[in-house]
């Protein structure tokens, strides 16, 4: 009786000291959510040799894969203006002024700096149908800095195009046109640009003049072409309206970037040169009896040596003295260098008699 009394009794100690358990329950879902602890993320670094990943959503226009471009390879006559550095208070405007006259659309690289203070004249750009593009925020060598700054230059500058006119812009340009590719391909990830370079430099920012800024606007353009420019010096200006005349009467179409991206179209392989591929039919191999009997004169085949007769009338060939006596002094020296090689054998054969066996 005593012992299966004190049986229950550890019995009744131990079923309220054991542990409950829930089985097919996550032990960790029974904490509230907005208690549990916080876990930092931390982000991956970037390889400077990463591929482009292919889920990525392109931005609008160009070749699929395609990051970057100086030019576009297309068909027909069309080129784009570009104009970097500003919106500027007094350039801008008239320069708006030319394009809405000539009927032309051009895109505007701006500053972040300079498009908070003017954004009356980035509403002005939307409103008459040109392209507004990030241009960095203050104009630093992008290439020098950190991804961190990097993104920083191109946000402030995005988000103060779209406070001003609701836009979005889909393209950027560098400033000095530095920019490496890792960070090309991080811009691409962070906000879906493209990088746009250009092909026609007319140095407007180096020599402000307005004729040389013409000439070599003219000169260089091209079906595709992506001209550079400044709106920020005066002569810049001045120099569109001939320029624009000029190439519109040479045929040329004038579209915003991101329209002649559109236009792009890949560019086709080389082709081959039909000299260097062309492939030479070897020679018939022969079989090595008939090489033998091809090298092999036959019995009824006589060779001939052709015979050189000496003119009736030529004169015995007289030996000049000069040579007579060269040949003379060489036929010595031949003499004596063998004299020279005999005395010496002889010295050796000495030399080997005399250390050998006694």
């Amino acid at each position: 009786m005593r012992r299966l009394s004190s049986s229950i009794a550890l019995l009744l100690l131990l079923s309220s000291t054991a542990p409950t358990f829930c089985f097919g329950a996550d032990p960790v879902s029974t904490i509230p959510v907005d208690t549990a602890p916080a876990v930092k993320s931390v982000p991956e670094p970037i390889l400077a040799e990463a591929p482009v990943i292919a889920s990525e959503k392109p931005a609008t226009g160009g070749a699929a894969g395609k990051l970057s471009y100086s030019s576009c390879n297309i068909e027909g006559n069309s080129v784009a203006l570009t104009f970097d550095d500003g919106p500027h208070a007094q350039n801008t405007p008239r320069l708006l002024d030319i394009l809405k006259q000539a009927g032309v659309k051009a895109t505007f690289f701006v500053v972040g700096q300079n498009a908070v203070q003017y954004p009356d004249i980035l509403k002005r750009i939307v409103a008459e149908g040109h392209e507004l593009a990030n241009h960095s925020y203050s104009h630093p060598l992008l290439a020098s800095l950190s991804e961190s700054s990097v993104h920083d230059q191109l946000d402030r500058t995005h988000e103060a195009v779209l406070k001003a006119t609701g836009i979005s812009m889909k393209i950027m340009r560098p400033p000095y046109g530095a920019l490496s590719e890792p960070q090309r391909r991080m811009v691409h990830a962070d906000f879906g640009y493209k990088t746009i370079l250009w092909d026609v430099d007319p140095e407007d920012w180096k020599y402000r003049d307005a004729a040389r800024v013409e000439r070599e606007i003219v000169a260089r353009a091209r079906p595709g072409s992506i001209i550079l420019s400044h709106d920020i010096h005066k002569t810049t200006i001045d120099a569109m309206p001939p320029a624009i005349e000029v190439l519109s009467a040479k045929g040329f179409k004038f579209v915003t970037v991101s329209e002649l991206l559109a236009l792009d179209k890949p560019t086709p392989p080389k082709a081959p040169n039909p000299i260097a591929s062309a492939t030479l039919k070897p020679a018939p191999k022969l079989a090595r009896e008939d090489c033998e009997r091809s090298e092999k004169p036959s019995k009824s085949e006589k060779i001939e040596k052709p015979k050189i007769s000496a003119p009736k009338d030529a004169a015995p060939r007289e030996v000049p003295r000069e040579a007579d006596s060269r040949n003379k002094s060489t036929s010595s020296s031949d003499e004596s260098v063998a004299a020279k090689q005999k005395a010496l054998t002889q010295e050796e054969l000495r030399k080997k008699w005399l250390s050998g066996p006694k």
